[in-house]
């Protein structure tokens, strides 16, 4: 797409995956502090498909381009920018903004992507990588020998986190559906099928003292389930509220409930404790303390990509203009792997 203009997809209301723009445009300039990338792949992740259905908690106001991370070559660097960073490979988290061509970022906030791996297997692991990495290292810091739960283990944060967490020497349980269960195994993983039987009572079967730590996406009944699997002394991280993408009413609540029930377990004189993990935590006060731990965590997560300690699957490759159909595509479950859109 360099040199054709800036092409960019547009998400105008709540819609149909079908009712995305495709808007074309003037490249942006880079200001002082800003790179512009010419990207080279972005990913559907879970947030954009809440965001279409205005379900996101703190999505911007219709319309947007949608977008949450992207990989690609930085094509002009702004007024106090090292001219050097033009021509490199970097990665970014933007939350929006990255479904386009060409994309204006503060060159404080891109991370470079090492000489061996491509922008499509870097791509996987961006949000993905930096949110598992964190849950489990800096949130529930777990270590070697602990056994962990991981809600959604053959999904896009799911797969990484269990791999990050065998490379550590953690002990993994994962739920997922019947058809992820051979690649868990494989992985070291004990799976359990969300789907059939008591989730509960066959996780306290593996482990009866319970668990160091639980990671949940799924939000509502879940959580409380989660909670009381925890061993003493035990951590419960909730990420998510997937269990109420196509609920209606206030996208809000459902978080606002997971917030008090961790603010009224934490005060429980039992030794666990609740966090609802947000990415963007800290990032308006400390700024800079945000963007150095974001670039440490990501950098540790390319490394682990380098090794071999972790595979990111690609689910479909398709080009920007193609979104409607990547969307269709990672919504329909049909798929394993992250669903990269291709500039």
């Amino acid at each position: 797409m360099n040199g054709q203009g800036l092409v960019e997809v547009v998400l105008p209301g709540v819609v149909e995956p079908e009712g995305l723009q495709v808007r074309r445009g003037t490249v942006p300039v880079a200001g002082e502090g800003q790179v512009v990338i010419a990207m080279e792949a972005t990913g559907v992740s879970f947030a954009e498909q809440q965001m279409r259905r205005g379900r996101y908690y703190d999505q911007p106001p219709f319309p947007f381009v949608p977008g949450y991370d992207l990989v690609g070559r930085v094509a002009s660097a702004g007024r106090g920018v090292d001219a050097g960073l033009v021509g490199r490979r970097v990665a970014a988290l933007v939350k929006v903004g990255g479904w386009a061509s060409h994309v204006v970022v503060d060159a404080a906030d891109v991370v470079e992507v090492p000489g061996g791996v491509s922008a499509a297997q870097a791509e996987t692991v961006v949000v993905n990588g930096i949110t598992a990495w964190q849950m489990l290292h800096r949130t529930a810091r777990v270590t070697a020998g602990r056994t962990v739960l991981v809600h959604g283990a053959g999904g896009g944060v799911g797969l990484i986190l269990v791999q990050l967490a065998r490379a550590a020497g953690v002990k993994v349980i994962g739920t997922a559906s019947a058809r992820h269960h051979d690649a868990l195994r494989e992985l070291g993983v004990t799976p359990v099928d969300y789907r059939a039987g008591d989730v509960p009572a066959r996780v306290r079967e593996l482990a009866p003292g319970g668990v160091d730590a639980v990671f949940d996406h799924v939000g509502g009944r879940s959580v409380i389930d989660s909670w009381h699997l925890l061993a003493r002394g035990g951590t419960l991280v909730s990420y998510g509220t997937a269990s109420t993408r196509d609920d209606s009413g206030s996208k809000q609540w459902p978080v606002l409930k997971i917030l008090a029930r961790t603010m009224v377990w934490n005060a429980l004189p039992n030794g666990r404790r609740a966090h609802f993990f947000n990415i963007w935590a800290g990032r308006k006060l400390r700024t800079e303390q945000f963007r150095a731990r974001l670039r440490a965590d990501l950098t540790e997560v390319f490394a682990a990509l380098e090794r071999g300690d972790l595979s990111a699957p690609i689910g479909a490759e398709l080009p920007l203009t193609s979104a409607a159909e990547a969307l269709r595509l990672a919504e329909s479950g049909t798929v394993t792997g992250k669903v990269v859109l291709t500039g």
